[in-house]
């Protein structure tokens, strides 16, 4: 998998590539497709959601710019797998689930594998973790309309990065927001597909959570 589709398609970061070669992304979907797991696809997992494609993992971990210290939050658990690999590479991971049953699944696969730096909790992912906050690194992973004001206040303001899809329902492109003293800023990357987030902040309001 890294080295017929991350490196060829320009992932430089060792540290991820590192990660990605680390983790057991097989142990993160169901038995019977398994043997898809180090494919160049999205895979189904259960609740009508996704495990993202190995190289979307790998450019949005990449794009967070970590070093190893970082405090990071993540907005979507899924299968745990994404939490896995930043847990690999920061401090400490936070990560909101909105699907209760995805949630204690993933903890159980984190417990399982041996991560004591992952924090998991069933809740409206668009809200954040305001308690825990402020954030070093935000990653969203699922599909936007914009970044959720409440994830922005709660990004630290020391040099701190937001990566999300932000789009349509059926195509976004992923933003990199920095924050450092106040400013803000955006710049524009990959195109990609993710499922929508729903919430609050997210795709139908109040209505869907």
């Amino acid at each position: 998998m890294v080295e017929t589709q991350l490196i060829p398609r320009g992932i430089k970061d060792t540290r991820v590539l590192d990660a990605m070669r680390r983790v057991p992304r097989h142990l993160f979907v169901g038995e019977p497709i398994q043997f898809k797991a180090y494919d160049d696809m999205a895979l189904p997992i259960s609740e009508e959601q996704t495990i993202s494609q190995p190289y979307m993992v790998a450019i949005m971990t990449e794009l967070l710019e970590l070093k190893g210290g970082e405090k990071v939050l993540e907005i979507g658990t899924g299968s745990g797998y994404q939490a896995a690999i930043l847990a690999e590479l920061s401090q400490e991971v936070f990560t909101a689930e909105r699907i209760p049953v995805l949630a204690k699944i993933a903890e159980e696969r984190f417990s399982a594998l041996g991560y004591t730096n992952i924090h998991v909790r069933a809740s409206d992912g668009t809200l954040g973790w305001p308690e825990e906050s402020p954030f070093d690194r935000i990653l969203i992973t699922a599909g936007s309309p914009k970044i959720p004001q409440p994830l922005i206040e709660q990004l630290s303001d020391q040099e701190g990065i937001i990566v999300a899809p932000v789009g349509d329902r059926f195509s976004q492109q992923l933003i990199i927001l920095k924050k450092s003293n106040g400013s803000l800023s955006e710049q524009f990357h990959t195109p990609c597909m993710f499922v929508p987030l729903i919430g609050k902040h997210g795709w139908g309001g109040n209505k869907d959570f």
